[in-house]
């Protein structure tokens, strides 16, 4: 790999962890870091604006794609104005109540033009996107969990919990999730740019809903076995209540490779603060997965678990500069 050229970047995740990351990449465009930008986004949302209009229509949940693309908005008048009207949230008491701008955007260029990706490349024109954002498979999604602790009389025992929302909030642990269908049909344009990447990055974000998903379509597991990028894997700064409820971060890293144990992860990126008193057993981990960790500051400064672009953006350049 030339280091002397700007990079192909493709991030995978969903929700408010890919945002943030998408946000700090979209920085490094800038400065030439990089110059190709791809967003390959979850698609098993099933509660609120999106869960109603993909109950209504059958289509892919707009949700993690809109924010996706408004991560992707531009620093400028234009950008700041689109992005804005893309998650702008309905009012009222009526039926538009808690529906979004960009969602209801997204799902009616669906039906328009016929085709998920075309679709997702129109809005991004529109926006001035300094990238592109393509769904994860082209069906809707659901995520099952074997989750134990629900059941008082035996904690041992396990529950099959059934959504994203659901397995997002439930009150057990975890053990193992899996997706419906098994086998999606997955967009080329998906497999190509994890091809062609220089770098693919997975993560930060709700591990076992938006993260881990990834990871258990065939065709995308396949692509990120075999590419020639190096795969960043960003850390969450704590533990989330329902899905990692007392997770470490070496756990993270330890159930990634449950799911995924062909998957050669390159470097291991985790705030220098939030790791506290899990850093022996996370360095010792990447060790055994045979990654190199990166400590940086990337935590915001306002005290809530959030990735600041900036400083992530940063962190970023120096992973990309090192190689």
């Amino acid at each position: 790999m030339n280091e002397l050229r700007a990079q192909a970047v493709v991030a995978l995740g969903g929700g408010h962890g890919l945002h943030a990351s998408l946000s700090a990449l979209r920085h490094l465009l800038d400065d030439l870091t990089v110059d190709e930008l791809t967003a390959v986004v979850t698609v098993a949302d099933n509660g609120g604006s999106s869960g109603r209009l993909r109950g209504e229509f059958g289509v892919l949940p707009p949700g993690d794609l809109r924010m996706a693309l408004a991560a992707l908005c531009g620093d400028d008048e234009w950008g700041d104005t689109w992005a804005r009207v893309l998650q702008h949230r309905f009012e009222g008491d009526g039926e538009m109540r808690g529906h979004v701008v960009g969602n209801l955007l997204i799902v009616g260029l669906w039906e328009l033009l016929g085709d998920h990706v075309d679709a997702l490349d129109l809005v991004g024109r529109l926006l001035g996107a300094r990238g592109r954002v393509l769904p994860m498979a082209l069906a809707p999604m659901d995520i099952t969990a074997e989750v134990r602790g629900l059941v008082a009389t035996d904690p041992d025992l396990l529950t099959t919990v059934r959504g994203q929302v659901e397995v997002a909030t439930t009150d057990g642990v975890i053990a193992s999730i899996a997706l419906e269908p098994a086998r999606p049909e997955v967009s080329p344009a998906v497999v190509q740019a994890i091809t062609e990447a220089d770098w693919a990055v997975l993560g930060p974000g709700s591990w076992f809903s938006s993260v881990l998903p990834h990871l258990l379509v065939p065709a995308l597991r396949e692509a990120l076995v075999s590419t020639d990028a190096r795969l960043v894997v960003v850390l969450n700064l704590e533990e989330q209540a329902g899905e990692t409820g007392g997770f470490g971060p070496a756990d993270h890293l330890a159930v990634l490779a449950e799911h995924a144990p062909d998957l050669a992860i390159h470097t291991v990126l985790a705030d220098r603060t939030s790791v506290g008193t899990g850093l022996t057993e996370l360095d010792e981990m990447c060790r055994v997965l045979g990654a190199r960790l990166v400590l940086d500051d990337v935590a915001a400064d306002d005290g809530t678990p959030r990735h600041d672009p900036l400083k992530l953006a940063a962190a970023y350049g120096r992973i990309f500069a090192a190689g």
